[in-house]
């Protein structure tokens, strides 16, 4: 979503609501993959307006203005699979591609546009300033050839503001005193409200999306203001996707402040959605690294409670947004405290997602900053050509991929406190009959570590963001964990 000064207000009111050293089991997790494996894929997610541009702007762009178009486009997108595709993320989230309102709205105290998609116009066309039918089914298509799944976001909630929408369908929109109090009814960021609870309104709006779905190959959407649409809607539009496009096909939704406890009980176990995004990983993460919570706090209260949720269900976890001021912001800029971040979602249960330029280390401050422009150093790509980009973070970020991807333990695997004494974190993922350990350290010193194995039978281990081989010795595994610094070591075959 779009957030100005009296959204943002909103936003922050809703989201204001053992033993070190034991032995891991190997028990099997409380989830399991889902039909499609979307929990082991990886997610790129992009606002392509402010990635890559690559065809004649029609119209008015300014890429000084926080709130103009930029001139980012589909094109321009995938023209950089390529390099999408080498940071050996899975899948690809774009922002909304229906047609938006064609003018701006000043109430976050400058003129703002509807670059981001979020502001429908018309359900049934495509935005023409971010390309053609042809361009978006080239993006699709060539990330489908990379083994890419593509996401994309969709609004079944709301139109943009002062839309022709409202005065074509004045019956179909709530707007002004007609607004309600509760979740479905009120007019969210004073945007016109759909009446989702009438049949002629979520036929409507699911037909349209799906006929894009199937038009241009999408895998799945991306639901936005989830908790704001009629639970009905959510049930018909999950039963026509599988319909039409199988089980695989993912619904993933954004019910702002959610954890993995309340996306179980409303929204997984009730059937509504196949998956839903985790509010909750990003705010723990930054505490446990500032040092406002104890390790075993975040080990046990945090990281355990991840696991109970729905068999099957897709977990999606993120450490920055469009919505929220980046982490590495969060945390002052220290970018070694970052690191073990990406770290912890690498490491962690469910589906990790990658904003756009976080991995070379895109300034993204508080709105409208964390909408900055993709940073491409040298290369003459705009809007963010000369921007210069963060190569050891994106090195950091390819290394924790890779691991994660050789290893289905860190994306399904059972969660089994190890070690939580003052600033190290240490932790088991077993999956399938492997175990790995992963040790974190967020304090400013070097410690010594020496864990038991307990029933894991292995002499031989490799420590994975290294190299490094170890030899486990009376059934403990001993090793040094250097300041800020994490470590995941691996049986040795």
């Amino acid at each position: 979503m779009q957030i100005g000064s009296f959204a943002r207000s909103i936003i922050i009111g809703a989201v204001l609501s053992a033993c070190a050293n034991t032995a891991p089991s190997a028990a099997e997790p409380v989830g399991k993959p889902s039909p499609s494996g979307w929990n082991e894929e990886i997610v790129y997610f992009v606002i392509p307006d402010r990635f890559a541009d690559a065809r004649p702007n029609t119209h008015k762009i300014d890429a000084s203005k926080p709130g103009h178009f930029h001139g980012g486009d589909w094109k321009g997108l995938t023209q950089q699979l390529p390099y999408i595709d080498d940071l050996g993320v899975t899948a690809l989230w774009i922002t909304p591609i229906v047609d938006n309102i064609d003018g701006y709205v000043t109430g976050a105290g400058f003129p703002d546009w509807g670059y981001h998609g979020y502001w429908a116009d018309d359900f049934e066309a495509l935005d023409p300033r971010m390309g053609t039918e042809a361009d978006l089914k080239a993006l699709v298509d060539q990330a489908h050839a990379r083994g890419m799944k593509v996401l994309v976001d969709v609004v079944f909630n709301h139109v943009g503001y002062d839309s022709p929408f409202i005065d074509a369908r004045p019956d179909w929109v709530r707007t002004g005193g007609q607004c309600g109090q509760d979740y479905v009814t009120s007019c969210l960021f004073d945007l016109p409200d759909l009446r989702t609870d009438r049949a002629d309104v979520r036929n409507h709006v699911l037909e349209a999306h799906a006929e894009w779905a199937r038009r241009i190959g999408f895998d799945g959407y991306r639901i936005d203001t989830a908790k704001h649409v009629e639970p009905s809607m959510l049930a018909q539009n999950r039963t026509l996707v599988e319909t039409r496009f199988g089980p695989d096909f993912l619904t993933l939704g954004e019910v702002w402040g959610a954890d993995a406890a309340s996306l179980s009980r409303d929204y997984f176990q009730t059937y509504l959605m196949t998956g839903g995004i985790d509010f909750s990983f990003r705010g723990a993460a930054r505490d446990w690294l500032k040092g406002r919570s104890r390790t075993v706090a975040y080990s046990k209260g945090h990281l355990v409670k991840r696991h109970a949720h729905t068999d099957g269900a897709v977990l999606g976890h993120y450490l920055s947004s469009h919505d929220e001021p980046g982490l590495l912001h969060e945390l002052e800029g220290d970018k070694d405290l970052f690191k073990l971040a990406v770290g912890l979602q690498m490491t962690s249960v469910g589906m990790p997602i990658i904003f756009y330029g976080e991995e070379v280390g895109r300034k993204i401050g508080d709105w409208p900053d964390n909408r900055s422009d993709m940073p491409w150093g040298d290369q003459q790509i705009g809007p963010g050509a000369g921007i210069v980009q963060d190569s050891s973070m994106r090195d950091h970020y390819r290394r924790l991929i890779a691991i994660r991807r050789a290893h289905p333990a860190l994306a399904f695997g059972s969660y089994t406190p190890v070690a939580h004494e003052r600033d190290v974190l240490v932790f088991a993922r077993a999956w399938q009959g492997q175990t790995l350990f992963v040790a974190v350290n967020r304090g400013a010193t070097q410690v010594a570590q020496q864990i038991s194995l307990g029933k894991v039978r292995r002499t031989r281990w490799i420590e994975e963001m290294t190299g490094a081989q170890l030899n486990a010795s009376d059934g403990k595994l001993g090793f040094d964990i250097p300041p800020k610094a994490i470590r995941i070591f691996a049986p040795k075959h």
